[in-house]
């Protein structure tokens, strides 16, 4: 089913704060991949043409649109949301009521892409990554911000193992929880996302993130002295252990090209790994 007007009941997408960093962080790893320097007077995205697919509320998008865009989109049928992000930002980013099923752009027309922490709620994300490897030009780049069914808390709701339950479960726990009426969301594997890119060459950024926090604008992922602690020791952690973590992270920062490509940034006390995405 789809969530229309998502914004009305889902705080988080209001929180502006929350929402720009995390902004940050994505241009941040789209600055890293590209090879483009995050401190230099020529803005991140100079140049190119981006669109945020889920922009809700508009201010990720804005972000992009500050990080030197050429042109910026953001795209949702969350209608509420979209009329404020229009309000606030429309000078600046072009807003669209559109299914992403059915994007309205041109063949090859994006250079950046970005899908946020959406796949989940959407009734057909396979369709929809099939229509951003249309849109997305040949050397561009898609962000991809992916929640794991088998992260043990669930992220919108916070109660613990709910993504593992069948959907009849699932709409019986939130109920008795007290906080919604069904469960809507419907995560996948990393083996299921791994196959839903099938498309595309992938390069996964979520220990570099976790590793290298103020360099990718996540310095509240770790705060204070234990959060210092841990970041050395994920630093030192081998490649081998990490791996062996993968199935159950509870979020995955993905960047995927049409074409193969390599991140062009500098080393990384955790580089960044490519994702086989060639699964039946």
């Amino acid at each position: 089913m789809a969530q229309l007007e998502y914004s009305e009941f889902q705080a988080a997408m209001l929180d502006e704060a929350k929402r720009r960093r995390k902004a940050a962080k994505i241009i941040a790893v789209l600055a890293h991949f590209l090879g483009r320097d995050p401190d230099s007077a020529t803005p991140v995205l100079d140049g190119l043409t981006v669109a945020d697919i889920g922009c809700s509320a508009g201010f990720i998008a804005d972000e992009l649109a500050s990080a030197g865009a050429r042109r910026a989109f953001g795209m949702d049928i969350d209608v509420p949301g979209l009329r404020r992000a229009a309000e606030r930002f429309g000078k600046r980013v072009e807003f669209i009521c559109a299914d992403g099923t059915a994007l309205p752009f041109p063949d090859r027309s994006i250079d950046v892409l970005v899908f946020n922490h959406i796949y989940e709620h959407v009734v057909d994300p396979d369709a929809i990554l099939g229509e951003m490897h249309r849109v997305l030009a040949d050397d561009g780049v898609l962000y991809l911000g992916l929640g794991n069914r088998l992260g043990v808390m669930e992220p919108h709701y916070k109660l613990p193992f709910l993504s593992y339950l069948p959907p009849a479960l699932a709409d019986r726990y939130v109920r008795m929880s007290g906080r919604a009426d069904h469960y809507y969301e419907r995560f996948r594997t990393r083996r299921g996302l791994r196959r839903m890119l099938r498309n595309f060459h992938v390069w996964d950024y979520s220990f570099p993130v976790l590793a290298s926090p103020e360099r990718f604008a996540g310095g509240e992922l770790f705060p204070g002295a234990v959060g210092r602690t841990a970041q050395a020791t994920l630093a030192r952690t081998p490649r081998t252990a990490l791996r062996a973590l993968l199935p159950v992270v509870p979020t995955y920062l993905w960047v995927a090209t049409k074409t193969p490509r390599r991140p062009l940034g500098p080393a990384l006390p955790q580089p960044p790994e490519p994702v086989r995405t060639d699964v039946s």
